[in-house]
């Protein structure tokens, strides 16, 4: 086995934690993605989850009552594309507002007033997003983002002033949040919380997992209930009760579950 893959690369109060969420009958995965299962890269429709991380989430979802969804800020176009799940896999994109539960879901309704409003503020904000090397737009149904990873520190964070004082100034009834190197802005008011909380209601599983590395996964991890179990990945402050360091301890992490899952044998549920 991958040495990154031993469990011993996992805490025991973890891996504790994840052999009591295994024994529930009904479990959902979910799963934040860039930075969780994948590496960040430079190119984002580029990332992929590591080889053992999507070995691993194939291995949950052929185990009864496991359901295995990815929770993004993505869109959900993107999302599909980069998760590489089969069709039927639930998705949640565009931090809760987009939720497909299965192939075939329809988009959600954007209205002609929520695109003009998203014209009037891409109108004002790319002139100054262009101005920045490296900077650049990531389109969404209800909004987009401002990403700046490739930008230097320094001229990142005047980005980042520029375009939330230009979105205050345009819309003040936008929705704005920060997260790692990027400033998004939607017309609608979702998180990632809604979205679990949307897995939830239509999956009804016994207990839940969710594992994230960025700042609006918290508020997923919020969302969360007794008895769920809430993951953070890396170094950040987080209300998480459990850490791990990266994608890879993440694969680790999932391989044990799956494990366990497959250890309570093949009995099926409805």
């Amino acid at each position: 086995m991958d040495p990154a893959l031993e469990p011993d690369v996992l805490d025991p109060a973890l891996l504790a934690a994840v052999a009591e969420f295994a024994a529930h009958e009904r479990v959902l995965v979910a799963l934040d993605f860039d930075g969780t299962l994948a590496p960040e890269v430079d190119d984002p429709e580029s990332a992929r989850a590591l080889p053992a991380a999507h070995e691993a989430l194939l291995r949950l979802r052929a185990r009864p009552g496991t359901t295995v969804a990815l929770v993004s800020g993505r869109a959900l176009a993107s999302l599909a594309q980069v998760g590489a799940l089969p069709d039927d896999a639930p998705l949640v994109g565009s931090h809760g507002l987009e939720v497909r539960f299965a192939a075939g879901d329809a988009p959600p309704a954007i209205d002609d007033a929520d695109r003009a409003r998203v014209r009037a503020l891409r109108s004002r904000l790319e002139p100054i997003v262009a101005a920045t090397e490296g900077a650049w737009i990531e389109h969404k149904p209800a909004g987009f983002a401002v990403h700046s990873r490739l930008v230097e520190p320094a001229l990142a964070s005047r980005l980042a002033a520029a375009v939330r004082s230009t979105a205050r100034e345009v819309d003040p009834g936008l929705t704005v949040r920060d997260g790692k190197n990027v400033v998004e802005f939607s017309v609608r008011d979702a998180t990632k919380g809604d979205g679990l909380r949307a897995l939830r209601e239509r999956f009804a599983p016994d207990a839940v997992l969710f594992a994230g590395d960025d700042v609006t996964d918290e508020d997923a991890l919020a969302a969360l209930e007794p008895g769920d179990l809430g993951i953070k990945v890396g170094s950040a402050p987080s209300i998480a009760a459990h850490r791990v360091v990266g994608p890879a301890e993440v694969a680790a992490l999932l391989h044990v579950l799956a494990t366990a899952r497959e250890a309570r044998g093949s009995t099926s549920v409805d």
